[in-house]
């Protein structure tokens, strides 16, 4: 039977990672022989653990090793392979592609961090030698690339320490989660990225706009607590909508009654705005005096409007082409380390396909499956909270300093 000798450490026996390993051996339909296993003295110390995995045959054994390489299983020979991409935007087959975990490489006798990482990516080394991870569409002819698992190394996710902001939540997503708890628990997050120099990304949906929320989202930006907003032409229509008719789809955010006519209100506001050729025009012009958009525009908080094929108008600062939108949150994300996802489907899954999995990432929905989409997509490292969006902004602008509403 072909086989090869694997290396497994880290905090391998409390996270399971080990007992993952051996599942995922067994179950594919390999065997394993433990050679060498070291336990650490302590529980900062990591283990050891030398694995002989053996298949049927080689293609088993490559697509074993392939799904416990995502588990931190390191091969022991050799460097990675390298192979010319054929044209632009295009790679060569059996390319490795990334995850969000911290990656890096064998090259050149050398172990070089992929840095930053990003999942579904392929790696490529310049002929400088430097290392990035790339988007297929940013890949041009000639471009050597990684092919193959073959010296690429993951870092699995490090277990949750329990003394830890959010160490009393699982990874499950479930309804019962003690939401003062959590809320607070964000709010040291923000505290600690603050004063570790870290950004902090907000992603919304337009339900924020329609529960009354917009305010408390206003504030908190106002506040200097956001440094960079991702959303779509919704939210930014319907936030400008409030700003000028006090509606949001034509609903009085002040009475809950329909407006008559109400809903031609978002189509009267795009256009509004796009007579003053962008939201930051409508600020300095006047057009514009209150609202998400323009604390961002005020407080200088950097956003990008990502658009998609349902939008009216759209507004002029929507990005419509998707590649272009997608490059422009990749070149937001760099120095992140909280993401407050609120209220968005779409966006959320988008953005949390850019972030590697140090980022300290929450979810927030009304909808379960909106926060279980974001999580089964690959990004591990996010916690899931299913609340409406309004009680958590409202708890969240209330408990951060210097928030007024």
């Amino acid at each position: 039977m072909p086989s090869e000798v694997v290396r497994l450490e880290g905090h391998i026996i409390d996270s399971l990672t080990l007992s993952k390993v051996m599942d995922i051996i067994l179950r594919e339909g390999g065997e394993y022989h433990i050679q060498r296993f070291a336990m650490g003295a302590t529980r900062s110390d990591p283990s050891h653990a030398d694995i002989e995995v053996s298949a049927p045959d080689a293609a088993t054994l490559d697509r074993i090793l392939h799904m416990t390489q995502q588990h931190g299983v390191q091969r022991s020979t050799g460097e990675v392979n390298l192979v010319a991409a054929p044209k632009d935007g295009v790679l060569p087959e059996g390319f490795y592609s990334t995850t969000n975990l911290p990656t890096r490489i064998r090259l050149d006798s050398t172990w070089t961090p992929v840095d930053p990482i990003e999942m579904d990516c392929a790696i490529v080394v310049k002929s400088e030698g430097i290392v990035e991870c790339l988007p297929m569409h940013r890949v041009v002819k000639g471009d050597r690339v990684v092919v193959g698992d073959q010296g690429v190394h993951v870092t699995p996710v490090e277990r949750r320490d329990p003394d830890d902001a959010f160490g009393f939540m699982g990874s499950e997503v479930s309804t019962e989660r003690p939401k003062a708890l959590v809320v607070a628990a964000i709010v040291q997050a923000m505290l600690d990225a603050r004063g570790q120099g870290g950004r902090i990304l907000f992603v919304g949906g337009p339900a924020i706009l329609h529960t009354g929320a917009g305010r408390f989202l206003e504030a908190i930006i106002k506040a200097g607590w956001i440094d960079v907003l991702f959303a779509g032409n919704a939210l930014a229509t319907h936030d400008i909508e409030r700003a000028l008719f006090g509606t949001s789809l034509g609903v009085e955010i002040a009475t809950g009654n329909s407006m008559a006519h109400g809903h031609e209100n978002h189509l009267r506001a795009i256009n509004r705005i796009r007579g003053c050729g962008s939201i930051r025009a409508a600020v300095e012009n006047g057009t514009l005096t209150s609202g998400i958009m323009h604390a961002c525009i005020t407080t200088g908080t950097d956003f990008v409007l990502a658009g998609s094929i349902r939008d009216d108008g759209p507004l002029p600062d929507v990005i419509t082409d998707t590649i272009k939108a997608q490059d422009a949150m990749r070149s937001q994300v760099k120095g992140v380390a909280v993401a407050l996802m609120v209220a968005t489907t779409l966006h959320s899954v988008a953005t949390g396909n850019l972030l590697p999995a140090s980022v300290r990432t929450l979810c927030v929905d009304s909808d379960a499956d909106s926060v279980i989409k974001l999580m089964d997509r690959g990004t591990h490292q996010a916690f899931g909270i299913v609340t409406d969006c309004e009680f958590f902004l409202k708890e969240l602008a209330g408990r951060l300093p210097g928030v007024e509403v």
